[in-house]
C-alpha cells in the first residue's frame, strides 16, 4: 500500500479512480483529481506548500513533485504526463503537457498548454513556456512548435495509456 501521510494538519485528498503504486509516497497538502496515477517510487510531497493536481495526470516511476516553503506551490493541470525520474518543483504546468524522463522544471516556471518538455531538459527558474512549445536542452530552449502528430502521438497517447496501465493494477486487486 502506498505511503499516504497527514502532515501539519493536511491529509492528501484524492478524486475517484486513482491508482497509487505500493511504493508511491503522497504527503501533506495534496489535492489530486480523478483518474490519476502515482507510480513506483514517485514522491508527491506537499509538506512545505500545497500541491494541486488535475484529472488524468500520471506521475511516473521515480518522479518527484515538490514546492518551496512560503513561496511556490505546485499546480498541475489535466491530462499531464510526468516522465520517469522527472523533478517538477514549485511551478505551474497547464493542461495536456508531457514532461519527459529525467527532465527538471524549476520554481516559478509556467508551462503552457500542449507543450512538451524533452527528456533530460532543464527548465530554469521563472521560464515562461508558450503554449504548444517543444523545449529541449540544458538550459531548455524552445526548439519548435508541437505538431499535431506529436500532440496526438505522444501527449494524448501517453496520458491515455497510463489510464489503461493503471486499470491493469486496480483490476487485479478486485
Amino acid at each position: 500500500m502506498a505511503l499516504i501521510r497527514t502532515l501539519r494538519g493536511h491529509t492528501p485528498q484524492f478524486g475517484p479512480g486513482i491508482f497509487l503504486a505500493e511504493t508511491a509516497v503522497v504527503i501533506g497538502d495534496v489535492v489530486m483529481g480523478a483518474h490519476c496515477s502515482v507510480w513506483y517510487n514517485a514522491v508527491v510531497r506537499g509538506d512545505v506548500n500545497n500541491i494541486r493536481i488535475g484529472d488524468r495526470v500520471n506521475v511516473q516511476d521515480g518522479a518527484v513533485l515538490h514546492c518551496t516553503y512560503q513561496k511556490c506551490g505546485l499546480r498541475i493541470g489535466n491530462d499531464v504526463s510526468i516522465g520517469h525520474n522527472a523533478i517538477v518543483h514549485g511551478c505551474t504546468v497547464e493542461d495536456k503537457v508531457l514532461i519527459g524522463m529525467g527532465a527538471i522544471v524549476m520554481d516559478e516556471v509556467v508551462i503552457g498548454t500542449g507543450s512538451v518538455i524533452a527528456a533530460g531538459a532543464v527548465v530554469t527558474q521563472r521560464t515562461m513556456v508558450p503554449p504548444g512549445s517543444l523545449m529541449a536542452g540544458v538550459p531548455a530552449r524552445r526548439i519548435g512548435a508541437v505538431s499535431k502528430d506529436l500532440s496526438e502521438g505522444e501527449i494524448e497517447r501517453i496520458a491515455r495509456n497510463y489510464q489503461l496501465y493503471a486499470s491493469w493494477f486496480t483490476d487485479d486487486r478486485a
